[in-house]
């Protein structure tokens, strides 16, 4: 049996002005993972008193992710991994707590002992195959900041011969224009009030988490770790926050094969070097092209370059391709889902 596991968290980082678009208001923005987990589980929210959207309207892609689940029938957990709004999903707990800024001196202090439960908890799923997604916003920067306290910053980045080219290949973004320089900083900053230089924590995956990570990517390579100790066939559905768990589980000593699914929004974007990490983390990358079209606003929004992943979205659509269903088909669904879900945030909108 396949199971797709959402490790769901929060971070204070997201708090940071322009960081993320995982939410149409700031305020908002931590009842984000909290309602990815509901669509994810029943195809709409039923507790969460708001519909992830970016400021745009583009939707979560949850809404992907639930549309593949509804046509194969996919097995799906949600961990809570740092949740600082309640969920209307079960959720399995390990003991991680939200996390704060990482320019805080210990951001993350829950990291290591979510691993490790995680990591039994990874041990114990008997299912032959896992896909392991996050939902946390702010999270591209935050595994930025492991990448960096790991010394595996590069590994997103091209051959780049400037510093100019070099600031195209850094790390994704939800957002159109990423703003990879407001990145760096916070990340620099972040290793500066934990005394680390890059590459200090090399060779120690829990502590890059705790000094420069959140909770959900612990939880996440944790998942990964115990499950992949026990032959379990283990896919990290995902972008770079994914690929920064592919980094945690090699600098933890996994020297096994470890694969990638991954969007063509990802694949193409300018910002990062998808090839590069594979080769410089010998990943075997999956990418599935869901072929959006822009006459509907969440594809179209998708197109323009917003959100590109989360909430297993590459993944999910890898299972799908894998299983033949066409990508039309697909899409409908994310015409279905979609269409559900606002109508029941209009349904529980208060009358003006």
């Amino acid at each position: 049996m396949t199971r797709l596991v959402l490790c769901a968290g929060t971070t204070r980082t997201a708090e940071i002005d322009g960081i993320s678009a995982a939410g149409a208001d700031p305020d908002l923005m931590t009842h984000t993972p909290s309602a990815d987990g509901e669509i994810l589980t029943y195809g709409r929210t039923v507790r969460s008193p708001v519909v992830p959207v970016s400021p745009t309207g583009c939707p979560t892609p949850a809404v992907v992710t639930r549309a593949v689940v509804e046509r194969l029938g996919l097995e799906t957990t949600v961990v809570d991994a740092g949740l600082a709004e309640p969920t209307g999903a079960p959720t399995v707990t390990v003991g991680a707590a939200p996390g704060r800024d990482i320019r805080e001196s210990d951001p993350v202090p829950s990291a290591p002992g979510a691993f490790a439960a995680a990591r039994q908890f990874g041990r114990k799923l008997p299912d032959e195959e896992l896909f392991l997604a996050e939902t946390v916003p702010g999270g591209t920067t935050t595994a930025l900041g492991v990448l960096t306290a790991l010394g595996e910053a590069s590994v997103l980045n091209g051959e780049a011969e400037t510093e100019e080219a070099a600031d195209r290949g850094t790390i994704s973004s939800s957002l159109p224009e990423n703003p990879l320089g407001l990145k760096r900083e916070v990340v620099a900053e972040a290793l500066a009030a934990s005394a680390l230089d890059p590459g200090g924590a090399a060779g120690e995956p829990t502590v890059a988490l705790r000094r420069a990570g959140d909770p959900a990517l612990s939880v996440l390579a944790g998942l990964a770790a115990g499950a992949l100790e026990t032959d379990t066939a283990v896919t990290l559905a995902g972008g770079t926050q994914l690929v920064a768990a592919a980094a945690c589980l090699r600098h933890g000593g996994y020297e096994g094969p470890l694969s990638l699914a991954t969007t063509s929004f990802v694949a193409e974007d300018p910002s990062i070097d998808v090839g590069r990490a594979a080769s410089e983390l010998d990943l075997s990358v999956t990418v599935t092209d869901p072929g959006f079209t822009d006459d509907h606003p969440a594809m179209a929004a998708y197109n323009a370059g917003e959100a590109k992943e989360g909430v297993g979205m590459g993944g999910a659509l890898a299972l799908a391709d894998r299983a033949s269903v066409p990508m039309a088909d697909v899409r409908s669904g994310v015409r279905d889902v979609y269409s559900r879900v606002l109508e029941e945030a209009d349904r529980e909108a208060p009358a003006p």
